[in-house]
């Protein structure tokens, strides 16, 4: 065992903790980021730590399951403990995460993303063989945590009562946490507290030199990137050690990495986020002999704890998702970041020394702020959500004990979906198709693209373009689906990388479907593949606009058949086509029509086969004032549509 883990903080208050759970079978764990709460504790619950009060039978090994809410987060927890034990992952340590597994018959502690946990618990409720599931970081409020937490709730309460659940979190808002785990005996959980060794932080406030533009949707003013370069320089000059720079996500980082570039002579500069090669997240996460500029997203927040830093610059903003029901419009958002997430990032510079917070804005702007971040299930899409607890057996999260109940309007807008796409019945349960789409661990609407177009498209067309649109693509390879298939299928990168395993993952679950020989090509099988997934989002150029080759620079406006308009951006190679599928799209705040991000070519028979749901055909009496008159008439006609979509029309002939 490597001495460290003596050094740890929370090492002191593992015996507590052990106790409250061999009395209570649920506690909440409270301890500070850098105290040991992600990997000492596992390994000391596992009995893999030595512990001198524990009888032969209390120190045997007992297999436990540690979920975390980021595959960085997993991979690096699984490294460390593995660290500390002396021996590479995959042997008493492992992890699991979508597309990845290290573990293997010796494995005792197994590090997963929450997504995976919840794929493990449709399987077997009982988690067989499992003693102990500790859920990391659970202040953090992410959906797939919350759920997990409520089946495993279920677990205890129906199952096994015996299964042993604990909340670690960064932070000392635990009551509510205590209540939840408490059950239905009203009584709570056993809250256990690790002191950190936190020293003191001085705040320097550093706003802007002149306003700068407040985010809309993704976009962030360049100006601020340009001060935060500035302050991350500053601190540099100021302070002794490495500074972490909190950005809200790959495309800010690799813009300010830019602009630090001058300084690589003397000083590393590390880019921190989920899309970042191993070697460098490994780089990031440990020690260094030359001066390091870590540049990160919320991921080193409290999920991961970077050495040698005595300086934080807090740009202010981070990144949440937002969903658009009335439009079919799920996105994220870069928002002010709380006051809650502001204490975070602070911590991470009086973790081993004194230290500095440089805050990117006005004392001032704090009264404006959120307290705390808010959690997903109140903002998110909870179509994903609606699935897992319907195969739960819990429609609509009847009976489930969750942190906080998801709203009325968007469980009704997930149900919608689900019943479009076959997935529940009337009554919301779950059917075949619905387990099986969950089986996936896609979003149900791209399961239900993989299971249908695999019979249109072949098996291997549609995994490969499903994995294309379950991690967005990079914005630099454009807007063209087909474009970033060709693009993904030649790369070497870490993208392409992750697409390929995505690839092979997804074919284990069609590997019977589909005609090799399909003679749907492969641009035609991007429009119909997407336009499986989002039917709502099958666009028509509006009157005139595909009509001719756009003018240099233009827009071109789109009707989706949700009717809501969406428009290409300038020199899109989409321009100038009658019909697409829309994969990606966000609305810029204060604008009606949705920005498409990513989409596919298709046509109109293309489009009436992936949304025949859509499909009407009705008589509509209006009335009318033609041309160049001063009276108007009653007119009838019938018109056939796709959604809001005008396909054809024809008028009626008078009434006699």
């Amino acid at each position: 065992m490597n001495p460290a883990w003596l050094d740890l903080p929370v090492r002191s208050a593992v015996p507590e903790l052990r106790r409250a759970l061999g009395r209570c079978g649920t506690a909440v764990l409270a301890a500070p980021p850098g105290t040991g709460k992600t990997t000492l504790v596992p390994l000391a619950l596992a009995g893999l730590v030595p512990q001198a009060d524990l009888d032969a039978e209390a120190a045997r090994p007992r297999r436990v399951l540690v979920a975390e809410p980021r595959r960085l987060a997993a991979r690096a927890a699984a490294r460390r403990m593995a660290w500390l034990l002396g021996e590479p992952v995959g042997e008493r340590v492992g992890f699991t995460v979508r597309g990845e597994r290290k573990a293997g018959p010796r494995t005792v502690v197994e590090v997963v993303t929450t997504g995976v946990l919840l794929q493990r618990l449709q399987r077997d409720q009982e988690l067989a063989g499992v003693e102990t599931v500790v859920l990391d970081e659970c202040h953090e409020r992410h959906l797939d945590a919350d759920t997990a937490l409520a089946f495993l709730l279920d677990v205890r309460a129906t199952l096994r009562p015996e299964l042993q659940v604990l909340c670690a979190s960064a932070t000392s808002d635990t009551d509510a946490w205590a209540r939840l785990l408490g059950g239905a005996d009203q009584v709570p959980a056993p809250v256990v507290e690790a002191q950190g060794i936190q020293h003191p932080v001085e705040v320097v406030w550093s706003p802007p030199p002149r306003p700068v533009r407040a985010p809309q949707g993704l976009r962030v003013d360049p100006a601020l990137l340009e001060h935060v370069a500035a302050t991350v320089q500053r601190a540099l000059r100021e302070r002794e050690g490495d500074v972490l720079c909190f950005l809200p996500g790959a495309g800010e980082i690799a813009r300010v990495a830019g602009m630090l570039a001058g300084l690589r002579d003397s000083v590393d500069v590390l880019q921190l986020h989920g899309r970042a090669e191993s070697a460098v997240q490994e780089a990031a996460l440990s020690g260094a002999s030359r001066r390091r500029v870590v540049l990160s997203t919320s991921v080193a927040e409290s999920s991961l704890t970077v050495p040698g830093v005595r300086s934080v610059v807090d740009c202010g903003l981070a990144r949440e998702p937002r969903t658009d029901h009335s439009r079919g419009l799920a996105t994220l958002v870069t928002v002010r970041a709380s006051l809650a997430t502001g204490r975070q990032r602070a911590g991470r510079a009086g973790r081993e020394a004194p230290g500095a917070v440089y805050r990117c804005w006005a004392e001032f702007e704090d009264a404006r702020a959120r307290a705390m971040p808010t959690p997903e299930i109140m903002q998110a899409d909870l179509t994903s959500f609606a699935l897992q607890v319907a195969c739960w057996g819990a429609p609509g999260a009847r009976g489930l004990a969750l942190p906080d109940l998801p709203p009325d309007g968007a469980m009704a807008a997930a149900r919608d979906v689900l019943t479009a796409l076959g997935a529940v019945d009337a009554e919301g349960r779950a059917t075949k198709r619905g387990v099986s789409i969950t089986r996936t661990g896609l979003h149900p609407r791209l399961g239900r693209a993989l299971m249908d177009g695999a019979a249109l498209v072949g098996a291997r067309q549609a995994a490969e373009l499903v994995a294309l649109l379950s991690e967005e693509p990079p914005r630099a390879l454009g807007d063209d689906l087909a474009a970033v298939h060709r693009a993904a299928a030649a790369g070497r990168d870490p993208y392409a990388a992750r697409w390929r395993d995505e690839v092979r993952r997804l074919l284990g679950h069609i590997e019977s479907a589909g005609d090799p020989r399909s003679t749907v090509s492969q641009a035609a099988a991007g429009g119909l593949i997407a336009g499986l997934a989002f039917p709502e989002r099958i666009a028509r150029a509006r009157a005139g606009a595909s009509a001719a080759k756009p003018e240099p620079g233009a827009r071109v406006s789109y009707l989706m058949a949700s009717g809501t308009a969406a428009d290409t951006a300038p020199g899109s190679a989409l321009s100038g086509a009658e019909w697409i599928a829309v994969a990606v799209a966000d609305r810029p705040a204060g604008s009606p029509a949705a920005r498409v991000q990513l989409a596919a070519l298709l046509d109109e028979a293309t489009a009436q086969r992936c949304a025949p749901s859509l499909l009407t055909d009705r008589e509509e009496v209006r009335w009318a004032v033609p041309a160049g008159s001063r009276r108007g008439e009653v007119a009838a006609r019938r018109v056939q549509s796709l959604g809001a979509i005008e396909l054809a029309a024809k008028p009626l002939a008078a009434p006699a």
